[in-house]
Formats: C-alpha cells, structure tokens, sequence
C-alpha cells in the first residue's frame, strides 16, 4: 500500500508503515527542473539523429576520401606545372576540408553535450538550452548548405543593384538594400569588395556592383535576384504621402580562372575617368576608373574601387567574364535568362518582395509567401528566412 503526505514544498511517498521523517521528498521546483533537463536529452537525441542524417545527404565519408586522394596530388612535385589546374585542385581541397570539418565539429560537440547531460544538474538548465540552441543553428545550416547543390552555388557572387521607378526615393532605397545585403554578408563572414557605384543627385545611389565572396555565396544569394518594392512615408516629400519605390536586384556567379570565356581585344571599348563621390565630387584626381563595355552584346561593366587603373581593368573583366558566360549558357539552353532569371521591369507588378512600413509593418516575399512583421530586423541584414523559403520550396531556384 503506497501513502502519499502532502509538504509544504510537493509531494512525499512512503510505503506504510516507515516513519515520515524518513521519507525523501522532491520539492515542485526540484521536479520541474528534472522534467526539463529531460527535455533537453530528448531535444538532443533527435539533433542528433538529423545531424547523421545531413551527413549522409552530404556524404561526408566519401568526401573524406576525396581529402586524402587530393592532399596526395597536392604533393606531387609538377603539380604547379598547370597553374590554373593546381588552382583549381587546391580550391576544392580548401572547400572539402573545411565542409567536413564543420561537419565533424558539430558532430562533436553534440556528443559533447550528450556526455554533459548525464552529470546535468538543475543550475545548469540555462547553459546547456544555450548550447542546444547553437548547436541547431548549425545543424540548419548544414542542412541548407545541403540544398545548395548547383553548378556554382559554392562560387562568389557578383551583386549588382539599380534604382528604378520612384526617382530620389528609389536611389535611397537602393542604398538601403545595399547596406542591407553587406551586412547579410558581415554575419556569414564573407567579404565584400565594391566594384563600382554611382551616387544619386540628392541621396542614395543609383546603382552599385560588388564582389560577395565567400563559400556558397552565390548559392544563397541567386535567391535574391528580381525587382523590390518598398512601401513608406517618404522623407523627400514635404505632403508626407505615401510612396512607393522599386529597386532591381541581379546575381551572377562569379567565373573561376579555369572556365575559359573567349573575349576578343577588338570588340571591347575601354574607357577611363575619374570616380566620383556622393554629389558627384571626384574621389581621384587621375582616371582610374575603368569602364568596359563588350560592344556585340552591349554588355557593360565598371570598376572604381581601386586606385590603380589596371586593377580596375581587371575587377572589371572579371564582371564581363562572368556576364558573357553567363549568356553563352542561356543560349546553350535556349533561355534567354537561364542564370539571370526572367528579367523584368523595375515598377509595380513584378516585384519578388515587398517591403512595407506604412501603413502596417511587414515583409512578404511573393514567390513563397514568407512573411515577417519586423521589417527594421530584415533590412538590417536578417533575410536568411527567405532564402531558406525559396531554397526549401524549390531547389532548382
């Protein structure tokens, strides 16, 4: 027979017949703790479960013999023989290496926090919800890094911004987006290197081309591609109306060395002038600016950046480069816009995401339907909701 006393502090059981006072009695608290530090075993468990999972996806055994086969060609006395060649192998080494590291440090310390559970006390609840909450983070991006499995996904990106309908509003909202994706790009650790950009009249920019380079850059970012609309009060407007601006947005990938683009010399027009600042001020008292234009296909490209014409020269081939094979793939596949993506005009109708602060607050992006309410938080860089939308929705964006 099984007597149960009820404490000022929770429950007691006792078998009849022992003493009160001898009965260990577990306080409320004390039982709450326990019932969530078993939440956490549990959550754990399945982490782990879905972490052996994506390695399976990522087939990281096979990429750690792919490891040991490339150190040894890394090795061979020749292997700069072939300069591009061995740029190239090494790259890959570089990448594999550090995928299947980061793979194996998640692995880890998910263990590591198995074994930490088992000696768990109350006061540790806190600290190790913490690190389960890191170590998912992780795990979902691995997962995603898992959906990014196209031709160039690992490459740079090369993101170009316009202004479009909307006059001095959309140039501001063109700066806005630009300071948004940099500091998207800040969070991954990726660089950022600003090819060219022209400055609006009174505010903003007109448009700018930057080099995002990083692993898988181009593979979260080619979500991005296509035309943003912002809805607010404008601050140029003295009628303090409602007002409406849109900005267009294209990502290529950028073309590693190996890939070979024939350019002949004679269908490219080089021109030079002076980069300028905002109000138009000049920046250099020489024409380092470097402007290419590929004159069968109209294609053009700036490089303002540095200081030295001839490595303005040569950000600036890399964007033609990349822009004509870009093209010559679409043809190759009659689409027109294979990479690109559909081109569109920048106005009302064919935007891929709304921007709204007036009159509600909200971000909808029209191809998946994600919503955020806090729009600040996004153009403050946090945009990896709606990637990991159009990643998960359609793999073959």
């Amino acid at each position: 027979m099984l007597i149960v006393f009820l404490s000022g502090n929770g429950f007691c059981n006792a078998k009849a017949g022992k003493s009160i006072r001898s009965v260990a009695c577990l306080p409320a608290g004390r039982r709450e703790s326990n019932n969530m530090i078993d939440d956490i075993i549990k959550q754990q468990k399945e982490l782990k479960e879905k972490i052996e999972k994506i390695g399976k996806y990522l087939k990281i055994p096979e990429k750690s013999k792919n490891i040991d086969e490339l150190r040894k060609v890394s090795q061979e006395p020749d292997l700069w023989n072939e300069p591009n060649k061995a740029k190239k192998i090494l790259k890959e080494l570089s990448d594999l290496e550090k995928e299947v590291s980061d793979y194996k440090a998640v692995l880890a310390q998910t263990n590591d926090l198995e074994t930490l559970l088992k000696m768990a006390k109350e006061d540790d609840e806190k600290e190790l919800r913490l690190e389960l909450l890191k170590l998912t983070k992780s795990a979902e991006q691995m997962e995603l890094n898992a959906l990014l499995s196209g031709e160039y996904d690992k490459n740079n990106a090369i993101l170009s911004i316009n202004s479009g309908a909307g006059g001095t509003d959309s140039q501001d909202w063109a700066q806005i987006l630009f300071r948004m994706y940099v500091r998207w790009a800040e969070t991954k650790g990726y660089k950022v290197d600003i090819s060219e950009i022209s400055y609006g009249d009174e505010a903003g920019i007109k448009s700018v081309t930057v080099f995002i380079n990083g692993n898988y850059a181009y593979g979260h970012l080619k979500c991005e591609k296509g035309v943003h609309r912002l809805v607010r009060i404008s601050p140029f407007s003295s009628e303090g109306k409602r007002h409406t601006s849109f900005v267009s947005v294209e990502v290529i990938p950028e073309i590693t060395e190996d890939i070979e683009v024939n350019i002949d010399p004679a269908d490219l027009r080089v021109d030079t002038y002076r980069a300028s600042g905002p109000g138009g001020q000049n920046v250099n008292k020489v024409s380092s600016a470097i402007r290419i234009t590929h004159l069968p296909t109209g294609i053009v490209a700036q490089s303002q950046s540095d200081r030295s014409q001839q490595a303005n020269r040569e950000t600036a081939m890399k964007v033609i480069k990349a822009r004509l094979y870009e093209m010559t793939l679409a043809q190759r596949k009659e689409k027109i816009e294979e990479l690109r993506g559909e081109r569109k005009a920048i106005e009302w109708g064919s935007q891929i995401r709304s921007y709204v602060f007036h009159p509600y607050t909200m971000v909808k992006d029209h191809r998946t339907g994600c919503e955020v309410g806090n729009v600040q938080k996004v153009i403050d860089g946090d945009i990896d909701i709606f990637i990991e939308a159009m990643l998960k929705g359609d793999k073959n964006v």
